[in-house]
């Protein structure tokens, strides 16, 4: 039988082969990354057929810019030149509606004859009127068209009628019936117009 006695384990044992336990746990090396089986490995020439297929990607997304930047540029400018327009040719409705006005004044100088007191009064004022019309004009860039004895331009004259003539070289303007008018360049009214032709 034998005398020597097994000592009963102390709490503070069994606390200390704790921590010992935990410490050899953590001092444990950590396990490598999980690799999954069959994870497909890249050749040389996969991996250069998608760096060309990365770069086309990229001229493509580069060509797309370019072109949205050109598009805004070109939007720039045609709202740079509407408004531009609007400013010149703002007056063209305006400019049109009093011609005719200015029109009538002009006649009514032409039609007042004689050498009466009132006709004398009458033909200053409308003098007087046709030079505040030509003075507006000049400070808006409204320019008379008055093509007598020019040759004929289509595109700024209206034939009214050809007349045979010795005195003028053919497809001049010979009579102007009425002067036409620009606004900054641009035609309001055509000049009417009388064109020679050769004499028969």
């Amino acid at each position: 039988m034998s005398t020597e006695q097994e000592t009963p384990e102390t709490p503070v044992d069994v606390e200390n082969e704790a921590t010992n336990t935990e410490a050899a746990i953590d001092e444990m090396p950590a396990e490598a990354p999980h690799t999954e089986v069959g994870e497909h490995e890249y050749t040389i020439e996969e991996l250069k057929q998608e760096l060309e297929e990365a770069k086309q990607k990229a001229q493509d997304n580069w060509d797309k810019a370019l072109r949205v930047q050109a598009e805004m540029e070109n939007l720039k400018k045609r709202v740079q030149k509407d408004l531009e327009d609007a400013h010149k040719f703002g007056l063209t409705r305006f400019a049109k509606e009093l011609l005719p006005v200015f029109d009538s004044v002009v006649l009514g100088l032409q039609a007042a004859t004689g050498d009466s007191e009132e006709v004398k009064k009458f033909r200053e004022g409308c003098e007087l009127t046709i030079k505040q019309f030509e003075s507006t004009f000049a400070k808006f860039n409204i320019d008379a068209i008055d093509p007598l004895g020019q040759p004929f331009n289509a595109e700024q004259h209206q034939a009214m009628m050809m007349q045979a003539t010795a005195d003028a070289e053919p497809n001049t303007v010979v009579n102007v019936f009425q002067k036409g008018y620009l606004l900054n360049g641009r035609l309001l009214r055509p000049a009417m117009v009388v064109v020679a032709k050769a004499a028969e």
